[in-house]
């Protein structure tokens, strides 16, 4: 396996020192950057296979510089590493296009883990070796949908969807007029079923269907106490 290159933004002096450490005692390689230009900067030159921000910096909010960076790469994963646990925090991190939110103080064994799960799971870790992603543009009722880019087209008009939003939508084509379970659902892409991950999902359909009402021959049903059910 090749080494892993991390992006590590956090202002805070000791725990980005114990981080750093202890992820290249591991064989990871480590950028660190204390502020938002400093990261962007790197982000650029070293190009790393995931990114781990903390949220409050000197020069600006680790959600807006994430929710940039989807703009252009929508494969790189992302983990939050907060003090912050609100549902609405949670649920904003994975909107801006995060992976992953892991509350301060964390487990290094468990942030670890995690990231390597995401890595793995985008394909990142050897590209050349690995199979690629699955990759389509199908039609969905009168919308044509691209993946993994996440475009949504409805009458020529374009829609960017967030990571999440397409990897959901993804799932839910794949068992097009079958019942995804919800549970299956939240472990495939959140790698847990708890609280937090169960109500991000929720915001996630929300704006599903949100996009897809142009459409009212396309719906996302609920199927109560098991799951989804995309119609088209």
């Amino acid at each position: 396996m090749n080494a892993i290159k991390v992006l590590l933004l956090e202002d805070e002096a000791a725990l980005a020192e114990i981080v750093c450490e202890s992820l290249q005692s591991k064989g990871f390689i480590v950028q660190l950057a204390p502020t938002i230009a400093k990261a962007r900067s790197i982000y650029h030159s070293f190009k790393p296979a995931i990114l781990l921000l903390d949220i409050m910096l000197p020069d600006g909010n680790g959600f807006d510089f994430a929710s940039d960076i989807r703009k252009k790469d929508i494969q790189t994963p992302i983990i939050f590493l907060t003090s912050r646990s609100r549902i609405e925090d949670v649920v904003h991190g994975f909107e801006t296009g995060g992976n992953d939110y892991l509350k301060k103080p964390f487990s290094m064994a468990e942030l670890i883990v995690r990231m390597k799960a995401l890595v793995t799971s985008y394909r990142v870790i050897t590209p050349a070796k690995e199979p690629a992603i699955e990759s389509y543009e199908a039609p969905l009722g009168n919308f044509i949908f691209s993946y993994p880019s996440g475009i949504l087209i409805f009458k020529g008009a374009k829609h960017t969807l967030s990571s999440r939003e397409a990897d959901i939508l993804h799932q839910l084509i794949r068992h097009k007029n079958s019942i995804i379970d919800r549970k299956e659902l939240l472990l495939l892409l959140w790698g847990n079923d708890d609280y937090f991950s169960g109500r991000s999902l929720d915001v996630f359909i929300s704006k599903l269907r949100k996009y897809l009402k142009q459409d009212s021959s396309v719906a996302i049903v609920n199927i109560r106490g098991k799951g989804y059910r995309l119609v088209c």
